[in-house]
C-alpha cells in the first residue's frame, strides 16, 4: 500500500508540482489550501506524512502543527514545513512549533522524493541537518 502524504500548499502550481513529482513516485497524494482544510483532511485520511506550508489562509501551519501534535493520534505524525523562510532562526522556530523539519521553496524537485522518503524513515536529522552552514 502506498504512503499518504498531505501537501497542504495554498499555491495551486507548487501544490500541483509537488503532487506530480510524488505521485511519479508512487505515493498516494491527498491536497489542501488552507488550515482549515488541512485540519479536516488529516483526520479523515490519517496521513503517513505532512508537508505543510507555513503561510497558509485562514490557519496559518505554525498552528496546524500546533493542534495536531497536541492530539494523541497525531503526535507521532511527521510534518515538514514547505517554507521559503529560510533564515538564521527560522529552522529553530519550525522545530519549537512543533514541525520535524523543513524543506525550503523553491522546491527541488530531484531533491523531494529523498526528502520525502528519509522524513518517513524518521531521519529527520540527517534532512535537516545537512541544510546548516
Amino acid at each position: 500500500m502506498p504512503r499518504k502524504i498531505l501537501i497542504v500548499e495554498d499555491n495551486e502550481d507548487s501544490r500541483e508540482l509537488v503532487v506530480k513529482v510524488l505521485k511519479n513516485k508512487g505515493y498516494q497524494t491527498i491536497e489542501a489550501a488552507d488550515g482549515e482544510e488541512a485540519l479536516e483532511k488529516v483526520a479523515a485520511e490519517k496521513p503517513d506524512l505532512i508537508l505543510l506550508d507555513i503561510s497558509i489562509p485562514k490557519i496559518d501551519g505554525y498552528e496546524v502543527a500546533k493542534r495536531l501534535k497536541g492530539q494523541e493520534e497525531f503526535r507521532d505524525t511527521p510534518i515538514v514545513a514547505l517554507t521559503a523562510h529560510a533564515m538564521k532562526g527560522d529552522r529553530e522556530k519550525v522545530i519549537a512549533a512543533g514541525f520535524e523539519g523543513y524543506i525550503t521553496k523553491p522546491i527541488n524537485v530531484r531533491e523531494l522524493p529523498n526528502q520525502v522518503k528519509a522524513y518517513l524513515r524518521g531521519k529527520w536529522e540527517s534532512v535537516i541537518g545537512g541544510e546548516e552552514e
